[in-house]
């Protein structure tokens, strides 16, 4: 196909999501080690609503929003290897994050917030943030891998690795949760997911979870964790709740147990109890979603299991604002995607 001379594309007014506007743009040629992506899809994160108010920290003003896509590469740079013109990518959520722990330089390059984002049709990125998509996968589902997959991959996989037998506890229904419980069963751990709709823990059941657990008719669900159990605790935690939700995660963790705060999306004052994180030697560790190498071998571990992402809905290029506004309800279970390419 032929190069475009121009992208559409949506900007930020810093208030909030409904005020997106949606905009043409002139379309550079890529660098010397930069490739031209078409963009089929993108999906959506927390994050974007937090954006879209202008409240995420070091972010650009108007920027273009969101960090997570999966597209096509129409043109390479004169120094491009290993890719061509039609290879399915995701570029990862940090474009210069490639191994190793994330850095203050790494997490500068984060799309949708200190840097523009992937909202747009087309887009220009360095050849060494791409990694190839999943051959079974749709754009759809492989546009929500560089973030909520990858971020449940690194806290599973991090320097206390899930293995088999392990319980994982996954809280709520949403990307992050989702994956965890994909990627923990895949890993031959045991899922206990909660949730406020029986409809969601449904979902979660049939998904694979062993356990599930209703936390407005169980508010003690802590306890019943421990019960479930025997008294031990779970091994793994994918924390997305924050203050509303860490002291419960801390009493349901066995000793030793890996806490991983992902999220703040349950409201709430308490803190991390330094002397129950003492006694009962519990790791804690904040999770910046991960490298273009950690992207790398969680493919690996989907494609060997055929693992597919729960897409809740789609939504057309023009209705974004409508797919912010879904993801805003809590509705969804698994991910909002918006549908960039009809082609």
């Amino acid at each position: 196909m032929s190069i475009p001379k121009s992208t559409r594309e949506y900007r930020s007014q810093g208030d909030e999501y409904k005020n997106l506007k949606l905009q043409d743009s002139p379309l550079t040629q890529p660098k010397a080690t930069e490739v031209l992506l078409k963009v089929h899809a993108v999906s959506l994160q927390y994050r974007d609503l937090t954006v879209s108010k202008g409240r995420y920290p070091n972010q650009k003003k108007n920027d273009i929003p969101c960090s997570d896509m999966a597209g096509e590469i129409i043109a390479v740079g004169q120094d491009v290897k290993n890719y061509k013109v039609g290879d399915r990518v995701c570029p990862n959520f940090a474009l210069d994050h490639i191994h190793g722990d994330p850095t203050k330089e790494s997490q500068a390059t984060g799309l949708g917030g200190p840097i523009d984002g992937v909202l747009r049709e087309y887009i220009n990125v360095p050849v060494h943030s791409l990694v190839r998509v999943p051959e079974h996968l749709s754009y759809e589902e492989a546009s929500t891998l560089p973030c909520a997959a990858l971020t449940a991959y690194n806290a599973l996989m991090g320097p206390v690795p899930v293995k088999g037998g392990d319980y994982v506890l996954v809280l709520g229904t949403g990307g992050v949760s989702i994956f965890g419980l994909q990627l923990a069963i895949a890993s031959g751990a045991i899922v206990i997911a909660t949730s406020s709709s029986d409809e969601k823990l449904k979902i979660a059941s049939k998904l694979g979870a062993k356990h599930v657990i209703n936390y407005n008719k169980t508010p003690n669900w802590d306890e019943e964790i421990l019960k479930i159990t025997d008294g031990r605790g779970v091994d793994h935690v994918i924390e997305v709740g924050g203050s509303g939700t860490i002291g419960k995660c801390a009493k349901a963790a066995k000793y030793a147990g890996c806490i991983s705060i992902i999220g703040v999306v349950a409201d709430g004052s308490e803190g991390i109890n330094i002397r129950s994180a003492i006694g009962k030697a519990l790791i804690y560790r904040g999770i910046q979603i991960g490298s273009v190498k950690q992207f790398e071998d969680m493919n690996r571990l989907i494609t060997a299991h055929q693992i597919h992402p729960v897409v809740d809905k789609v939504f057309s290029f023009e209705k974004a604002i409508d797919a912010y506004a879904y993801l805003e309800s809590q509705k969804h279970v698994g991910k909002v995607v918006i549908r960039v390419s009809q082609n």
